[in-house]
């Protein structure tokens, strides 16, 4: 096990409301100190003054002083309060109905309080660099003007009218219809003590483990239960990680495509740090948030389209792809990829997140053919149809790459669309099958040997779409996602015009 590097943690501010002490005339039995938010909150009533009153005894720390005389009916502040100006305020008041009011008050505004404090909790961490911190890597780079990158074909960052209208109904009555009905079936992974000549174990969305001619390569890991900045807000899980992430196998290279939280994510990061040794080789600008967040320097390489680096025996290229970046509303500060791994035998490209683009067939051409490709085939929309490929342009694009077996990415694992849950892989087989293409579709947690991949077998079909079921949905996060695009493009348009 490598060494664990010192990362530094969040906590949230200490302290809370001012010690100030009230004696309300209660009895002992109701002098117990409540929770933290409940105390501040009780603080701002004690600053409003007038007919505000703080009840709830102890609710900031309450004691009764020698000498402070008790009037039944009534409530006084105490000699000693921390602010004079609340002393000055806080009036002689009727204690029965004052106490219901600011009770009643105060646990209404306590609730909201702590839930705002828990979903902030290590928020600016988990968004990463800044965008001047993040630009020292990004100078020189031809796909990077005005601020920030861009693809080579033309890529509006917002979509059509009529997307943006169909949109706004989806996430009014559609954000449920990515849930499976049934639980998903997950496989704990036999991964063999020595990488094998090629295969690949999916854990999920687009995390998978390649073995390349006996190494390993660990491509855009994300182990977390959320994919947001936010431990309360955002796209959450469908199944669980079929493997804990201290027990893979030692790898080689650790691969990102780009800065999305499903894609970059900041526990699987410190994970990694605490379990792994290998490097994070990650496109222009992603240094920067590793950096940030512990990564040693030596732990970084960055690269451009086009740049490679050889690193165990394999060679790791820097290959374009079709999309966009950012971890808050500031968009493309840094740069999106898609990854080529070669070693002396075999090759595998790897799509991570991405539109179609006649790129691939250039990518085939120069660096091709391939024995394996791992290609997004979920979360596509109208809305985004130019950053998203759908499953038949996953197959178009496998065949512009000349690649042999197709192992799709991007799905099943986060709600991040309104599409059905199963039908990225039902509609990627019924074009495989009309193309001719070879197609394997492992369970999470399976292992597939590309050179003998098992036979194709249905097994999302029985997971089925909860949105084909006859009962109540919950909110499974596509909600909070299609949220966070909306202020991303919002803030695109904003900065265009």
């Amino acid at each position: 096990m490598a060494p664990a590097p010192s990362v530094r943690g969040e906590q949230l501010p200490a302290g809370g409301a001012a010690d100030r002490r009230v004696d309300v005339g209660e009895s002992p039995a109701r002098r117990a100190d409540p929770p933290q938010p409940a105390r501040r909150v009780a603080a701002v009533l004690v600053r409003l003054g007038g007919s505000c009153v703080v009840g709830h005894g102890a609710m900031l720390g309450r004691r009764t002083l020698p000498g402070n005389r008790r009037r039944p009916g009534r409530v006084t502040l105490a000699a000693d309060v921390a602010s004079p100006s609340a002393a000055g305020m806080l009036a002689v008041v009727p204690s029965s109905a004052a106490r219901r009011t600011t009770l009643a008050l105060a646990a209404t505004l306590a609730g909201p309080a702590a839930w705002v404090a828990r979903a902030a909790w290590g928020l600016p961490t988990a968004l990463g660099a800044s965008q001047r911190e993040v630009q020292a890597s990004a100078a020189g780079s031809p796909q990077f003007a005005d601020g920030r990158f861009h693809n080579r074909l033309s890529t509006p960052a917002r979509p059509p009218a009529s997307a943006q209208r169909g949109l706004l109904r989806q996430m009014h009555e559609e954000r449920d219809t990515g849930l499976p009905a049934r639980p998903v079936p997950v496989t704990r992974p036999e991964l063999p003590a020595q990488a094998g000549e090629l295969a690949v174990t999916w854990f999920g969305h687009s995390s998978a483990l390649l073995e390349v001619d006996g190494r390993r390569v660990l491509v855009d890991p994300v182990w977390g239960e959320r994919v947001s900045p936010s431990p309360l807000v955002g796209p959450t899980r469908l199944h669980p990680a079929p493997l804990p992430l201290e027990e893979l196998p030692q790898v080689d290279a650790v691969l990102v495509s780009h800065d999305h939280y499903d894609h970059l994510d900041l526990p699987t990061v410190r994970g990694l740090l605490r379990t792994q040794a290998a490097p994070f080789v990650v496109p222009l600008g992603l240094g920067a948030h590793l950096r940030g967040w512990g990564v040693p320097e030596d732990r970084v390489v960055e690269l451009d389209w086009d740049g490679a680096v050889r690193l165990a025996g394999l060679t790791l290229t820097c290959t374009e792809a079709r999309h966009f970046s950012g971890r808050f509303l500031t968009r493309d500060t840094t740069l999106w990829a898609s990854w080529v791994v070669a070693g002396p035998r075999h090759r595998v490209f790897f799509g991570g997140d991405t539109g179609y683009t006649p790129a691939f067939a250039q990518i085939g051409a120069l660096l091709g053919p391939f024995d394996l490709t791992l290609l997004p085939i979920g979360a596509y929309n109208d809305a985004w149809a130019l950053i998203h490929m759908t499953p038949e342009e996953a197959v178009r694009a496998h065949g512009d790459l000349g690649g042999g077996l197709l192992v799709p990415v991007h799905w099943a694992t986060f709600n991040l669309a309104f599409h059905r849950w199963a039908e990225p892989v039902q509609r990627l087989c019924a074009a495989a099958e009309r193309s001719e293409v070879r197609v394997a579709v492992p369970r999470p947690g399976q292992r597939v040997d590309v050179l003998a991949p098992p036979a194709l077998t249905d097994w999302w079909s029985e997971v089925g779409a909860l949105a084909d079921e006859p009962v109540e949905t919950g909110d499974g996060g596509a909600g909070s996602s299609v949220v966070a695009r909306a202020a991303s493009w919002l803030t695109a348009r904003r900065a265009g015009d």
